[in-house]
């Protein structure tokens, strides 16, 4: 970097004082990752209000070569979203650009700053009589910006697809300073490659996104939450098609958790209670949905499911809620697994997919294999069956010191959950992203024409290096160094 001094200087110019601080009582709460596991340091945090803004600021970057790393709001999983420990990099906040709106219920679209926090979404297009189809239990903090550059899942994937298929449209900031603006959507636009694509999922390493053109679709009427228990996980996937079959489009989530995860939800909120009254290996949380058209049929169409599934031998016992409240206190056992086992210790969290029918044989082989290589520590899998995506935990053995145990035993571990993931022909980031905690894995087990490629478009579209360096994207082989 050239005289910090001077570009300090101009950084403040150019931003005023309100977006641009180093005051340690300001920046500091932003360089840890909501994990715990990366901490960094950073020449200041900038909070720019406009594209326009942070095009000036960019091509100030590239000037002096300071390299910037995008933050929303830092409730990313792999460590994205954090600078390193040198102190070079600029801290980037968008959270100062969350303008929401209009609400265009007739076009069923929304336009709002990659600031704009999830939750206030939902509240936006829920005032005008629609609903943004994508959600997740970090719906509070969650922005915009950040679903977008990790392409987020949720637990609505199932029905509507991840944050790539909400995309209508994008405004972006490039390596360069040029604002890349694309945010009116066409039904059909055949003008060559679909650039926005190339940004969503790319965690700011290719542009850093400002704000984007969302769909929207038709408020809900009526939603029933189902909470069943079945045998296995096979069991589970069985139950899956069926329901599938039986409602089409209304099933909107499908999500199991083992009897260990719900038995440590239930210890983490003492005011809960269990959904069924006996215990049962696996359990399943089903979501079915209506809109106006079709909610007087919702309640029957439902019961008749569910009676077929008991005929069936799927289904062990089944709660169904009678009321929005009972639905939500189910979701929030589902919601409230990573906090409870947060409480419990220390643990290697692992976002993975592989082919959809293929996850309950996976888990079925993979958390025995773990824990008999790994005495002490248990593995748990849960989450998304419905795309064949699970979380699949490998919790610290009782004593360690979580420090030290992550950074010895807990890399190993994850090294031999990805290589399992990868024999099955699955991926090891199925919706979390791949930051730094995972950019030498996706190296090491990536296909290597892949990763090439996105080496060079990474060269070609920031050839300084300059857009969230370290993540994503593995490192090119040196010359000296092949």
């Amino acid at each position: 970097m050239d005289d910090a001094a001077d570009f300090l200087a101009q950084a403040a110019a150019t931003l005023g004082e309100r977006a641009f601080t180093r005051d340690p009582e300001l920046v500091d709460p932003w360089l840890t990752d909501w994990r715990g596991r990366f901490t960094g340091a950073a020449l200041g945090l900038a909070s720019p209000s406009s594209p326009q803004q942070l095009s000036a600021l960019v091509k100030l970057c590239a000037a002096h070569g300071v390299a910037l790393v995008p933050q929303g709001g830092n409730s990313g999983m792999s460590g994205g979203a954090t600078p390193d420990t040198s102190g070079h990099q600029l801290l980037l906040s968008l959270r100062r650009m969350d303008a929401i709106g209009p609400v265009d219920a007739e076009g069923r679209k929304v336009t709002c700053g990659a600031g704009a926090i999830l939750q206030h979404l939902h509240e936006a297009a829920e005032a005008a009589g629609m609903r943004f189809p994508l959600t997740l239990g970090g719906k509070g903090s969650a922005t915009v910006g950040g679903l977008i550059s990790t392409n987020a899942g949720g637990t609505q994937v199932l029905r509507h697809g991840s944050m790539r298929a909400q995309v209508m449209g994008i405004e972006a900031v490039l390596a360069d300073g040029a604002v890349f603006s694309q945010l009116v959507p066409l039904k059909k636009d055949n003008r060559g490659f679909d650039l926005k694509q190339l940004l969503i999922g790319s965690e700011g390493t290719l542009g850093i996104i400002t704000a984007a053109t969302l769909r929207l679709l038709p408020a809900l009427a009526d939603r029933i939450v189902v909470w069943a228990g079945v045998p296995s996980l096979q069991v589970a996937r069985a139950l899956l098609l069926h329901c599938e079959r039986a409602v089409g489009d209304a099933l909107e989530g499908f999500e199991v958790l083992p009897q260990s995860c719900l038995e440590k939800v239930l210890t983490h909120l003492p005011s809960a209670r269990a959904p069924l009254a006996e215990v049962h290996p696996w359990h399943v949380l089903i979501e079915v949905v209506a809109d106006a058209s079709a909610a007087a049929t919702l309640r029957d169409r439902t019961e008749a499911m569910l009676a077929s599934a008991f005929e069936a031998g799927l289904v062990e016992d089944a709660a169904m809620s009678a009321s929005e409240a009972q639905a939500e206190a189910f979701w929030l056992l589902r919601d409230s697994i990573a906090p409870a086992e947060r409480a419990q210790g220390p643990a290697v969290q692992h976002d993975i997919s592989v082919p959809v029918e293929k996850m309950p044989d996976f888990v079925t082989a993979a958390v025995p294999q773990i824990e008999a290589a790994w005495p002490g520590t248990r593995a748990v899998a849960f989450g998304h069956l419905g795309d064949g995506n699970v979380h699949f935990h490998v919790i610290a053995p009782p004593g360690v010191v979580p420090a030290a145990w992550q950074e010895g035993d807990g890399k190993a571990i994850s090294r031999q959950v990805h290589d399992m993931v990868t024999a099955w022909g699955g991926s090891i980031s199925a919706e979390h992203g791949i930051g730094q905690l995972k950019r030498d894995e996706l190296g090491r087990l990536g296909d290597p024409v892949a990763i090439a490629l996105m080496q060079r478009i990474k060269h070609a579209l920031d050839p300084q290096g300059l857009l969230n360096p370290g993540k994503l994207v593995p490192l090119a082989p040196s010359p000296s160094n092949p």
